[in-house]
């Protein structure tokens, strides 16, 4: 097969080659380089690029629709609005791509190294993001500001420093993601599970974790969230079971309906926090600071609050 001169097979040279608007549908191109290769606005679609060689190439509004990319090397590849639809990228190296405005719903990177990647307002939805690591110290952390990760699975991902501001993980699956230092002012979390996550450091100011799922999640106690000056974050109806919240500053948070189950609270900020119906069955609220709180119907069965400030102003023995 041969297009635009160019003959198309596995482990093709194509390193450099003009393929702009290419038909290359269903093209088996396993292990190919396509080095600083021109194929913007290419038809890819189904095409078979595992092990490709697609280092610094032009693929702007190609069309990749369930391509095969398994450990394809992309790195600073352009995909600016590219359909990856679909896409197989598992074990990709995408680190410095350019993947602002792509569409990459139901695309498997399990495994992907997205370091350095910018994937400003893409979308993933649905994607499965399993084990993918956004950050290395020479190369940087991931750019995924208003991205749409509704529903992606990003278990056990590597998203540390990842700038996720204003980004969309509702339903996302976060378990045991690392999210250490990572941006998420404003983002939407309801619903998400961030079971085991680690959230040291993680700046989370104005985001929505409505009924998120943070159990066992190790620090919360996020240095930048509990700013005053910043938007506080709504946490109603979060399950925070088992949570470790030791000295967090969680004043002016709304709660409501929130679980707290056997989660440690000890000398943590509570200042008119609104608890309203929440469960605190079992947990630790020592030396906490309940001043002005909210704790109509609160569940505080079990709760140890030796020498916390309670509503009032008075000290519990």
């Amino acid at each position: 097969m041969e297009v635009n001169g160019y003959k198309i097979e596995p482990g093709a040279n194509l390193d450099g080659a003009n393929l702009t608007q290419a038909n290359l549908t269903q093209a088996n191109l396993f292990g190919a380089r396509f080095n600083y290769s021109n194929l913007v606005g290419a038809r890819l679609k189904g095409a078979d690029l595992t092990c490709a060689d697609l280092t610094y190439a032009k693929l702007a509004d190609a069309n990749l629709t369930e391509a095969k990319l398994v450990g394809a090397k992309l790195t600073g590849a352009n995909l600016e609005n590219a359909n990856l639809t679909g896409a197989n990228l598992t074990g990709a190296n995408l680190e410095n791509v350019n993947l602002v405005g792509a569409n990459l719903e139901n695309a498997n990177l399990t495994g992907a190294k997205l370091t350095g990647a910018n994937l400003t307002k893409a979308n993933l939805t649905r994607a499965n993001l399993t084990c993918a690591m956004s950050y290395s110290y020479y190369e940087g952390s991931a750019q995924l500001s208003q991205a749409n990760l509704t529903g992606a699975n990003l278990t056990g991902a590597g998203l540390t420093y990842a700038n996720l501001e204003g980004a969309n993980l509702t339903d996302a699956n976060l378990t045991g993601a690392n999210l250490t230092w990572a941006i998420l002012t404003g983002a939407n979390l309801r619903n998400a599970n961030l079971t085991n996550a680690e959230l040291g450091d993680t700046e989370l100011s104005g985001a929505n974790l409505t009924e998120a799922k943070l159990v066992g999640a190790e620090y919360l106690g996020l240095a930048h969230l509990i700013s005053e000056d910043s938007p506080r974050p709504n946490l109603t109806g979060a399950n925070l079971t088992g949570a470790n919240l030791e000295g967090v500053n969680l004043s002016n948070l709304d709660l409501t309906r929130a679980w707290l189950v056997d989660a440690n609270l000890e000398g943590a900020n509570l200042t008119r926090a609104n608890l309203t119906d929440a469960n605190l069955t079992g947990a630790n609220l020592t030396d906490a600071d309940l001043t002005d709180a909210i704790l109509t119907d609160a569940n505080l069965v079990g709760t140890n609050l030796t020498g916390a400030t309670m509503p009032d102003g008075t000290i519990h023995e």
